[in-house]
């Protein structure tokens, strides 16, 4: 993927599809090819990429997580939900899979299974920062305050230039009565990530 971590994404597309010339049957390909598609915002593209190394690879939990990715971008967060089921049914372990089905099920308001898969992305990668940060926000949503201060502490002392993570301690922080501190805290997010308009606002 050299090209796609120089940011030449439509030479990734090119390249993928010359692979596939070659090769049609190459589920890897046809699964990295939807990567750059949904990386270009194309993800109707990189869901069709998805299916296709499915159907040549059906036990390929990589490509599962990835279908869930482009169904929660188009906003089918229920077909998102069984594709990261289908990926775990396949790879336990797969922290990622763990994480992306939490953020679905945030977005569904179904917080309590939320937490569980964030806890248990955590427990397969103690040191999975965005899965910490997640469920910082899930505990927060369920007013599990110090919790989320705790798992948000956490994210930081694994990343500390995490912008998204010093936000969702502003709010933990914010919802225990400590406003000072939590304005503290929005602006570390803003002095990491000047345009980041959530934390703005917070302020």
């Amino acid at each position: 993927l050299t090209l796609q971590s120089l940011g030449k994404l439509e030479e990734a597309v090119a390249s993928y599809h010359k692979a596939l010339a070659l090769k049609p049957d190459y589920a890897e390909a046809h699964s990295n090819l939807g990567v750059v598609l949904h990386d270009l915002g194309q993800p109707n593209e990189a869901a069709a990429s998805y299916r296709t190394a499915l159907e040549l690879k059906p036990d390929f939990p990589e490509a599962h997580n990835n279908l869930g990715n482009a169904l929660q971008g188009l906003g089918k967060l229920e077909e998102a939900v069984g594709s990261y089921r289908k990926a775990l049914a396949i790879k336990p372990d797969f922290a990622e899979a763990h994480n992306n089905l939490g953020n679905v099920l945030t977005d569904l308001g179904k917080l309590d299974g939320a937490v569980a898969s964030f806890q248990k992305a955590i427990d397969f990668k103690p040191d999975y920062a965005e899965a910490h940060s997640n469920l910082s926000n899930a505990l927060r949503a369920l007013e599990r305050l110090d919790e989320a201060v705790t798992h948000c502490k956490k994210a930081l002392s694994i990343k500390p230039d995490y912008a998204e993570a010093h936000n969702n301690l502003g709010n933990a922080l914010k919802g225990l009565g400590k406003p000072e501190e939590a304005v503290a805290s929005y602006r570390k997010a803003l002095g990491l990530k000047p345009d980041y308009a959530v934390a703005r606002s917070n302020l």
